[in-house]
Protein backbone atom coordinates (compact mmCIF):
# COMPACT_ATOMS: atom_id res chain seq x y z
CA UNK A 1 0.00 0.00 0.00
CA UNK A 2 1.29 3.46 -0.81
CA UNK A 3 1.77 5.80 2.09
CA UNK A 4 -0.14 9.10 1.90
CA UNK A 5 3.03 11.17 2.11
CA UNK A 6 1.22 14.51 2.32
CA UNK A 7 -0.90 13.53 5.33
CA UNK A 8 1.73 11.37 7.02
CA UNK A 9 4.53 13.81 6.30
CA UNK A 10 2.65 16.83 7.62
CA UNK A 11 1.74 15.05 10.84
CA UNK A 12 5.27 13.71 11.25
CA UNK A 13 6.64 17.25 10.91
CA UNK A 14 4.30 18.52 13.68
CA UNK A 15 5.31 15.63 15.94
CA UNK A 16 9.00 16.31 15.31
CA UNK A 17 8.59 20.01 16.04
CA UNK A 18 6.71 19.35 19.27
CA UNK A 19 9.01 16.72 20.75
CA UNK A 20 12.32 18.12 19.54
CA UNK A 21 11.72 21.83 20.14
CA UNK A 22 8.87 22.25 22.62
CA UNK A 23 8.51 19.26 24.93
CA UNK A 24 11.97 17.75 25.33
CA UNK A 25 12.44 18.86 28.95
CA UNK A 26 8.91 17.85 29.89
CA UNK A 27 9.36 14.43 28.30
CA UNK A 28 12.76 13.99 29.91
CA UNK A 29 11.23 14.58 33.36
CA UNK A 30 8.15 12.45 32.70
CA UNK A 31 10.26 9.44 31.70
CA UNK A 32 12.56 9.67 34.72
CA UNK A 33 12.21 9.55 38.51
CA UNK A 34 12.13 13.35 38.73
CA UNK A 35 9.25 14.93 40.70
CA UNK A 36 6.27 15.78 38.50
CA UNK A 37 2.71 16.99 39.06
CA UNK A 38 -0.01 14.64 40.25
CA UNK A 39 -1.53 14.51 36.76
CA UNK A 40 1.81 13.65 35.19
CA UNK A 41 2.37 10.96 37.82
CA UNK A 42 -0.76 9.21 36.56
CA UNK A 43 0.54 9.49 32.99
CA UNK A 44 3.89 8.07 34.08
CA UNK A 45 2.17 5.16 35.84
CA UNK A 46 0.00 4.50 32.80
CA UNK A 47 2.99 4.46 30.48
CA UNK A 48 4.83 2.07 32.79
CA UNK A 49 1.84 -0.26 32.76
CA UNK A 50 1.48 -0.04 28.98
CA UNK A 51 5.14 -0.81 28.42
CA UNK A 52 4.72 -4.00 30.46
CA UNK A 53 1.59 -4.93 28.50
CA UNK A 54 3.42 -4.52 25.20
CA UNK A 55 6.41 -6.51 26.42
CA UNK A 56 4.04 -9.34 27.42
CA UNK A 57 3.30 -9.82 23.70
CA UNK A 58 6.94 -10.68 23.04
CA UNK A 59 9.01 -13.66 24.24
CA UNK A 60 10.69 -13.18 27.60
CA UNK A 61 13.93 -14.36 25.99
CA UNK A 62 14.68 -12.37 22.83
CA UNK A 63 18.20 -13.69 22.35
CA UNK A 64 18.97 -13.71 18.63
CA UNK A 65 15.93 -11.59 17.76
CA UNK A 66 16.14 -8.23 16.02
CA UNK A 67 13.55 -5.72 17.27
CA UNK A 68 12.61 -2.26 16.03
CA UNK A 69 11.66 0.23 18.74
CA UNK A 70 9.68 2.56 16.48
CA UNK A 71 9.44 5.89 18.28
CA UNK A 72 11.85 5.02 21.09
CA UNK A 73 11.50 8.35 22.92
CA UNK A 74 13.74 8.47 25.98
CA UNK A 75 14.60 4.80 25.65
CA UNK A 76 12.74 2.95 28.40
CA UNK A 77 11.37 0.31 26.04
CA UNK A 78 14.73 0.08 24.30
CA UNK A 79 16.47 -0.83 27.55
CA UNK A 80 13.86 -3.48 28.40
CA UNK A 81 14.18 -5.11 24.97
CA UNK A 82 17.96 -5.14 25.12
CA UNK A 83 17.83 -6.63 28.65
CA UNK A 84 15.84 -9.53 27.19
CA UNK A 85 18.68 -10.20 24.77
CA UNK A 86 17.34 -8.51 21.63
CA UNK A 87 19.42 -6.63 19.11
CA UNK A 88 17.47 -3.36 19.04
CA UNK A 89 17.25 -0.62 16.46
CA UNK A 90 15.86 2.36 18.38
CA UNK A 91 14.47 5.11 16.16
CA UNK A 92 12.82 8.41 17.01
CA UNK A 93 11.86 11.48 15.01
CA UNK A 94 13.42 13.67 17.70
CA UNK A 95 17.24 13.80 17.80
CA UNK A 96 17.02 15.34 21.28
CA UNK A 97 15.11 12.34 22.66
CA UNK A 98 17.48 9.92 20.93
CA UNK A 99 20.36 11.65 22.67
CA UNK A 100 18.61 11.25 26.04
CA UNK A 101 17.96 7.56 25.30
CA UNK A 102 21.61 6.99 24.41
CA UNK A 103 22.80 8.68 27.59
CA UNK A 104 20.43 6.68 29.81
CA UNK A 105 21.10 3.25 28.32
CA UNK A 106 23.16 1.15 30.78
CA UNK A 107 26.70 0.52 29.63
CA UNK A 108 26.33 -3.26 29.60
CA UNK A 109 23.45 -3.05 27.09
CA UNK A 110 24.98 -0.61 24.63
CA UNK A 111 26.44 -3.28 22.36
CA UNK A 112 22.88 -4.49 21.70
CA UNK A 113 21.39 -1.17 20.55
CA UNK A 114 21.72 0.91 17.41
CA UNK A 115 20.16 4.38 17.68
CA UNK A 116 18.90 6.49 14.80
CA UNK A 117 16.92 9.69 14.44
CA UNK A 118 14.46 9.96 11.58
CA UNK A 119 11.43 8.21 10.15
CA UNK A 120 10.56 5.00 11.99
CA UNK A 121 9.17 3.58 8.72
CA UNK A 122 12.39 4.00 6.72
CA UNK A 123 13.16 0.61 5.10
CA UNK A 124 16.86 1.36 5.51
CA UNK A 125 16.52 0.24 9.14
CA UNK A 126 16.41 -3.32 7.81
CA UNK A 127 14.41 -6.41 8.68
CA UNK A 128 13.18 -7.46 12.11
CA UNK A 129 11.47 -10.23 14.03
CA UNK A 130 9.29 -7.77 15.94
CA UNK A 131 8.45 -4.07 15.90
CA UNK A 132 7.02 -2.13 18.83
CA UNK A 133 5.50 1.33 18.49
CA UNK A 134 4.43 2.72 21.85
CA UNK A 135 2.35 5.87 21.50
CA UNK A 136 4.14 6.79 18.25
CA UNK A 137 1.16 6.23 15.92
CA UNK A 138 -1.44 8.00 18.07
CA UNK A 139 -1.46 11.21 16.01
CA UNK A 140 -2.23 9.56 12.65
CA UNK A 141 -5.37 8.74 10.69
CA UNK A 142 -6.59 5.17 10.25
CA UNK A 143 -5.37 4.95 6.62
CA UNK A 144 -1.94 6.25 7.66
CA UNK A 145 -1.76 3.73 10.53
CA UNK A 146 -2.77 0.94 8.16
CA UNK A 147 -0.05 1.97 5.71
CA UNK A 148 2.47 2.18 8.54
CA UNK A 149 1.53 -1.34 9.67
CA UNK A 150 1.90 -2.58 6.11
CA UNK A 151 5.37 -1.06 5.80
CA UNK A 152 6.49 -2.31 9.19
CA UNK A 153 4.92 -5.70 8.53
CA UNK A 154 6.80 -6.12 5.27
CA UNK A 155 10.04 -5.94 7.22
CA UNK A 156 8.96 -8.09 10.20
CA UNK A 157 8.70 -11.87 10.44
CA UNK A 158 6.50 -12.03 13.55
CA UNK A 159 4.38 -9.11 14.74
CA UNK A 160 3.98 -5.38 15.19
CA UNK A 161 2.83 -4.40 18.69
CA UNK A 162 1.53 -0.84 18.85
CA UNK A 163 -0.80 1.52 20.69
CA UNK A 164 -3.63 3.82 19.71
CA UNK A 165 -5.85 6.27 21.53
CA UNK A 166 -9.17 4.39 21.89
CA UNK A 167 -12.52 5.95 21.01
CA UNK A 168 -13.67 6.75 24.54
CA UNK A 169 -16.11 9.62 25.21
CA UNK A 170 -13.36 11.57 27.00
CA UNK A 171 -10.82 11.23 24.19
CA UNK A 172 -13.42 11.95 21.51
CA UNK A 173 -14.38 15.16 23.32
CA UNK A 174 -10.71 16.09 23.65
CA UNK A 175 -10.13 15.43 19.95
CA UNK A 176 -13.16 17.43 18.84
CA UNK A 177 -12.12 20.33 21.06
CA UNK A 178 -8.66 20.26 19.54
CA UNK A 179 -10.11 20.41 16.03
CA UNK A 180 -12.50 23.21 16.93
CA UNK A 181 -9.90 25.36 18.73
CA UNK A 182 -6.53 24.70 17.11
CA UNK A 183 -3.47 26.37 18.61
CA UNK A 184 -0.03 26.42 17.06
CA UNK A 185 1.71 26.02 20.44
CA UNK A 186 -0.21 22.92 21.49
CA UNK A 187 1.04 19.36 21.06
CA UNK A 188 -0.27 17.35 18.10
CA UNK A 189 -3.78 16.12 18.90
CA UNK A 190 -4.27 12.38 19.30
CA UNK A 191 -6.79 10.80 16.92
CA UNK A 192 -8.99 8.20 18.69
CA UNK A 193 -9.57 4.91 16.87
CA UNK A 194 -11.75 1.85 17.32
CA UNK A 195 -9.80 -1.39 16.92
CA UNK A 196 -12.37 -2.80 14.48
CA UNK A 197 -12.01 0.30 12.32
CA UNK A 198 -8.26 -0.21 12.11
CA UNK A 199 -8.81 -3.90 11.43
CA UNK A 200 -10.94 -2.95 8.41
CA UNK A 201 -8.18 -0.73 7.03
CA UNK A 202 -5.18 -2.93 7.81
CA UNK A 203 -3.73 -5.60 5.54
CA UNK A 204 -4.36 -8.41 8.02
CA UNK A 205 -6.06 -8.79 11.41
CA UNK A 206 -5.49 -6.42 14.31
CA UNK A 207 -5.85 -8.06 17.73
CA UNK A 208 -6.86 -6.21 20.88
CA UNK A 209 -4.45 -6.86 23.75
CA UNK A 210 -5.33 -4.53 26.62
CA UNK A 211 -6.51 -1.01 27.37
CA UNK A 212 -4.68 1.01 30.04
CA UNK A 213 -6.39 3.90 31.82
CA UNK A 214 -4.45 5.92 34.38
CA UNK A 215 -5.70 9.45 34.95
CA UNK A 216 -5.18 11.36 31.71
CA UNK A 217 -3.32 8.45 30.13
CA UNK A 218 -5.70 6.30 28.08
CA UNK A 219 -4.16 3.98 25.52
CA UNK A 220 -4.93 0.64 23.91
CA UNK A 221 -2.39 -2.00 22.97
CA UNK A 222 -2.99 -3.81 19.68
CA UNK A 223 -1.07 -6.49 17.79
CA UNK A 224 -0.75 -6.95 14.04
CA UNK A 225 0.66 -10.23 12.79
CA UNK A 226 3.33 -9.42 10.27
CA UNK A 227 4.60 -10.87 7.02
CA UNK A 228 2.23 -13.84 6.97
CA UNK A 229 3.17 -14.96 10.48
CA UNK A 230 0.85 -17.64 11.85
Amino acid sequence: MALDTATYGDTRARVEDYFDRTATKTWEALTSDAPVSRVRRTVRAGRDRMRNVMLSCLPSDLSGARVLDAGCGAGQMTAELAARGADVVAVDISPSLVEIAQTRLPEHLRHRVTFASGDMLDPAHGRFDYAVAMDSLIYYTAPDIADALARLGQNCTQSVVFTVAPRTPFLMAFWLAGKAFPRSDRSPVMIPHAAEHLDAHADGPVRRVERVTSGFYISECLEHRAGGAA
